[in-house]
């Protein structure tokens, strides 16, 4: 099979500002039979190799800071020797999770990485965290937008290190200027489009976090 995407759904906890929630989260695979991504490696390294088989994994990149999108990135990058990939405002983040650990490439906007012939721009959106990014495969259609866009709206903010009005810019900025059928894979929950979500933005901004 040629390029593709991969979904794996893992459950576990999400912690944060000393409130803990049950969530489930997607992983995504992005690559061919050869070799794959790991975007926001949750919860269960284990699953997440079973999903891998016998592929080669190039990096682990993970789209925030969130233990809920990192715990599992440290066991499954000591297991396939993957380098681990974080904007680099979302490092305090990431020691929360693994002091003894630091990413091994902090990501730029507009770097481009590039597997099984798929180019994804990283698009740094900050507001669900200071160092959000999605991941944006033009030539493919797809965006991976972590907790920054969901089906029904924007991600969280009012916690730390989080603000609405920063997101609803990220989101209006980089985001629904793109094509409207991009489609759109989230952190959580079912995918969208682009399309789909930007006749909301009134609605969200009336909503409020």
């Amino acid at each position: 099979m040629g390029a593709r995407v991969e979904q794996v759904v893992t459950s576990g906890v999400f912690t944060l500002d000393g409130d803990t929630f049950e969530v489930d989260n997607n992983v995504w695979l992005i690559g061919d039979d050869r070799e794959v991504f790991v975007v926001d490696p949750a919860h269960d390294h284990e699953l997440i190799l079973e999903a891998i088989g016998r592929r080669a994994v190039r990096a682990i990149v993970c789209t925030h800071g969130h233990n809920d999108h990192i715990n599992a990135a440290v066991p499954l990058a000591d297991v396939v020797g993957a380098p681990v990939l974080l904007h680099t405002e979302d490092v305090d983040l990431w020691k929360q999770v693994n002091p003894d650990r630091p990413p091994d490439w902090t990501l730029s906007d507009g770097e481009v990485l590039t597997i099984a012939g798929i180019e994804l721009e990283v698009l740094h959106t900050p507001g669900h965290t200071w160092g959000s990014v999605c991941l944006h495969a033009a030539d493919h259609g797809w965006l991976f937008s972590g907790d920054t866009l969901f089906a029904g709206g924007p991600g969280a903010t009012g916690r730390s290190c989080s603000d609405f009005p920063t997101i609803i810019r990220s989101i209006t900025s980089r985001l629904l200027a793109l094509d409207p059928a991009t489609i759109v894979h989230t952190g959580h929950g079912a995918s969208t489009t682009i399309g789909a979500e930007s006749p909301h933005l009134d609605e969200w901004l009336a909503r409020g976090h």
